[in-house]
């Protein structure tokens, strides 16, 4: 992997940008709490030494605010899709749209989809004929699959079983222990890491140990913005230039430097969603 860094700031941040080369592998950048100051989003993503960003979406809604996100910002990329906890609003004209979308430059996977037992919000037999929707138009087109899973394992394992290949994509903001990580990978999924390695909370361990684990080849570090955002800034705004934190972390838990670990996921996102390594984020 060659690139060249964007100008860093000063100070802490300017030394963070000179170290660090990442890539927020899932932002929802359309969010309405982020997407009015886009532009000094991107800014301190860039000062943090975030090089680029995949933008998610979740609806028939924000997938086409994403990809304008995408079109108007360099550095930028789109992943469009209904979120399984959007599905029962969607209509057969919305998916359309995404399989329209889907086909665009700049979009560079497919999602957010998978299957959530944690909220009530749709019917889970809903969940999983748009999670079978979104697999096969990933499978047709070629593109990754950004997954979201919620106290769903059982069920997205044994649908991705069912058709019999390796996917190409990632299970998002994992949160499961060693065993279950093994399992995705044995499907051929990378995992991507966010916030929740860095809270305080002796629960979480089991996930730590995880993280620690993961063939490197196979690991990705996400914001998740604007949610789970790291410590030490729970409870404020998550935005893609806090995904040094994760990063830092992740690299403690696997006996790296920063500098080793953000290079080697860096260079494993831009081989899963084909990102151009001359199109960065600048300041």
């Amino acid at each position: 992997m060659s690139m060249t860094r964007p100008e860093a700031g000063s100070g802490a941040e300017a030394k963070t940008a000179q170290d660090l080369v990442l890539i927020d592998t899932h932002a929802h950048l359309a969010d309405r709490r982020l997407a009015p100051q886009i532009g000094d989003v991107l800014a301190r993503a860039c000062e943090a030494g975030v090089v680029q960003v995949v933008a998610i979406g979740t609806t028939a809604e924000d997938s086409p605010q994403v990809l304008e996100l995408a079109r108007g910002h360099r550095g930028v990329f789109a992943a469009v899709g209904i979120h399984p906890n959007d599905a029962a609003e969607a209509n057969v004209d919305d998916w359309h749209l995404i399989e329209r979308l889907a086909r665009e430059p700049k979009v560079v996977a497919i999602g957010e989809t998978g299957l959530d037992r944690y909220w009530d919000r749709t019917p889970f037999p809903v969940q999983q004929e748009y999670f079978e929707r979104h697999l096969n138009l990933a499978h047709a087109l070629d593109l990754p699959v950004v997954i979201h899973c919620r106290d769903s394992a059982a069920d997205i394992l044994a649908q991705l079983r069912a058709h019999g290949r390796s996917f190409r994509g990632v299970l998002h903001s994992f949160t499961g222990d060693w065993e279950l990580a093994e399992q995705f990978l044995e499907l051929g999924l990378y995992l991507s890491f966010a916030g929740m390695l860095t809270f305080e909370n002796k629960t979480l361990d089991p996930l730590r140990d995880a993280a620690s684990r993961v063939p490197l080849e196979r690991l990705l570090v996400e914001t998740d913005s604007p949610y789970l955002t790291p410590h030490p800034f729970r409870g404020k705004l998550n935005e893609p230039a806090r995904v040094a934190l994760t990063a830092t972390r992740l690299a403690a838990l696997r006996n790296l430097s920063p500098e080793e670990l953000s290079r080697r996921t860096t260079a494993n996102a831009q081989q899963l969603f084909a990102l151009p390594s001359d199109e960065l984020l600048s300041a």
